[in-house]
């Protein structure tokens, strides 16, 4: 039963890491998106931040080095990141359900990291403070989850305003990382663990003397068949989300020739929207497109 625990283990991260890698090849491969032109944009001076200014706000800007302001772009995203900061100031009452579900997830991750430091440094004298940290990590963590994940759940089931939005595979999702958890925490206070250093350094070594209850056992692997799940999925809004402020809401790099390069042969390109204000028959270009009054093309009217 460890050994098979230790193999999914490691297959999970495994094929985590390979979707990451190819979410990310994605992304960083498709087409320009349109520039947003939303001010202000993260990565500006300080001084335009406070007014919601950008650089065009300066004559000639074209012939001037542009700056880019790291700390203003940490100062949004960590907070988004951590918080759900949006989600707080647009939606607080699902910011209610998915805080703890995500603050959770990362204090789990935490609690990965922090025992596998903990085993590889255990000879060390903070390598039992690191063990520590992880156990706090790790309890709120499957807490945090498991109550954020059954309240997701509950609320895509019964909301009529998701009803729409809801299909098997959301609730499976977040019903699933609820169970993986909710296993490990009953398991572990019912039937007992062995420590988290002793867990960890047995993985490390794949160590399957250890002995792991079956409860405990089945949410590990759960959990690791989630971990390998999540990059294949729209649960891999953690990889879009740095292409879509980035790539998107961020981007206002100066056109070049570079870029216009790129849009030439974009317009060459031949769309099959179904969308009738379009018109992407497969023949018709985004040149063609984007040169015909949507107003006046027959497809509306029918």
């Amino acid at each position: 039963m460890t050994a098979l625990v230790f193999l999914l283990m490691y297959a999970g991260m495994l094929v985590f890491l390979i979707g990451c890698i190819r979410r990310v090849l994605q992304y960083s491969r498709t087409p320009l998106h349109l520039r947003w032109e939303l001010y202000p944009v993260a990565h500006e001076e300080p001084e335009r931040l406070r007014h919601g200014g950008s650089y065009f706000e300066e004559s000639e800007w074209w012939k001037k080095d542009q700056h880019s302001n790291l700390s203003g772009e940490l100062s949004f995203m960590i907070p988004e990141m951590l918080f759900l900061r949006g989600l707080w100031e647009f939606n607080r009452k699902l910011w209610y359900r998915s805080f703890p579900f995500h603050f959770g997830l990362y204090l789990l991750i935490g609690a990965a990291i922090l025992s596998g430091l903990g085993a590889i440094l255990g000879g060390f004298a903070f390598g039992a403070a690191l063990f520590a940290i992880a156990r706090l990590f790790a309890w709120s963590g499957l807490a945090l989850t498991t109550v954020g994940g059954a309240a997701l759940f509950w609320r895509r089931l019964t909301d009529p305003e998701l009803r729409n939005y809801t299909g098997l595979g959301d609730l499976l999702n977040v019903g699933a990382f609820a169970l993986a958890c909710a296993l490990v925490i009953f398991g572990k206070l019912a039937f007992g663990m062995v420590s988290m250093g002793t867990f960890a350094r047995a993985l490390l070594t794949f160590d399957t003397s250890v002995k792991l209850p079956v409860m405990v056992a089945a949410g590990l692997m759960l959990g690791s068949a989630i971990v390998g799940y999540i990059p294949y999925t729209h649960m891999a809004h953690f990889v879009a989300k740095y292409f879509t402020y980035h790539a998107v809401r961020w981007d206002d790099t100066p056109n070049n020739a570079k870029i216009a390069a790129k849009v030439a042969e974009y317009l060459t390109y031949r769309p099959t929207w179904l969308a009738p204000h379009i018109g992407g028959d497969g023949v018709k270009t985004w040149a063609d497109v984007a040169t015909t009054n949507p107003t006046a093309t027959p497809e509306v009217h029918k």
